[in-house]
């Protein structure tokens, strides 16, 4: 979907070297570097763990942002290579997806299921176990957002202890934001977490939905660490 391609550290020196830089400090093998040919400013990481990950940012991205600025975000990027976050987003999904399985197989089996004598039925039982058929997928999901953008706020501060500078990482979100806002991307909901600022848009209830915390609580929790 997001055409991201390798490239090589002769086409985009600059970059590499910054990827390389901070893979030193954090410690980390040398992740593979991607580009996405998009105007939308934005980053990601993916790899089931260090030594098969992968670095992918956009076209938009690197327009937009002072090496300072970048290197905050592929810090940011390092740090959920670092903590194995997208293997922990990987479980928190496929659990959240059982659960929301087994409650639509419940409903099936409600709807469908063999016949009783409603005088043989317990009425209050019945509408206690439509309710929990309801609530638990969306309680599955809550969890699995509340995870994360607990990640997020991990990577954050990782990130900007890895690149030195909480500072530059937090003036990134901000161009990021409005960059996200003024050129939105076309992303699947189900890769939306991936990326450092999410390329969805939405608020009020569907803030409690979403993969990332409030980009104001995210800087305001990096401005802190610089204090």
């Amino acid at each position: 979907m997001y055409r991201a391609k390798e490239v090589a550290e002769r086409d985009a020196p600059e970059l590499h070297s910054i990827v390389r830089q901070l893979t030193v400090r954090a410690q980390l093998p040398m992740p593979r570097v991607y580009m996405m040919d998009n105007p939308t400013p934005n980053a990601f990481a993916t790899g089931r763990n260090p030594e098969h990950a992968a670095v992918a940012v956009t076209t938009g991205i690197l327009n937009l942002l002072s090496r300072e600025e970048l290197s905050g975000v592929i810090g940011h990027e390092l740090a959920h290579i670092k903590n194995r976050d997208i293997l922990i987003s990987t479980i928190a999904a496929t659990i959240a997806g059982a659960i929301s399985y087994l409650a639509h197989m419940a409903q099936w089996g409600l709807m469908f299921g063999g016949r009783r004598d409603n005088e043989d039925r317990n009425p209050l039982g019945s509408v206690i176990g439509i309710f929990i058929m309801i609530l638990a997928p969306i309680a599955a999901m809550l969890i699995q957002m509340a995870i994360s953008r607990s990640r997020e706020y991990k990577a954050d501060e990782s990130g900007a202890t890895v690149c030195g500078n909480p500072l530059a990482l937090a003036s990134a979100l901000k161009k990021l934001q409005t960059g996200v806002r003024r050129i939105p991307m076309q992303a699947n909901p189900s890769t939306a977490h991936m990326f450092i600022v999410s390329p969805l848009t939405g608020g009020g209830m569907l803030s409690l939905f979403s993969t990332h915390p409030p980009i104001e609580e995210r800087i305001a929790r990096l401005e802190a660490m610089s204090a």
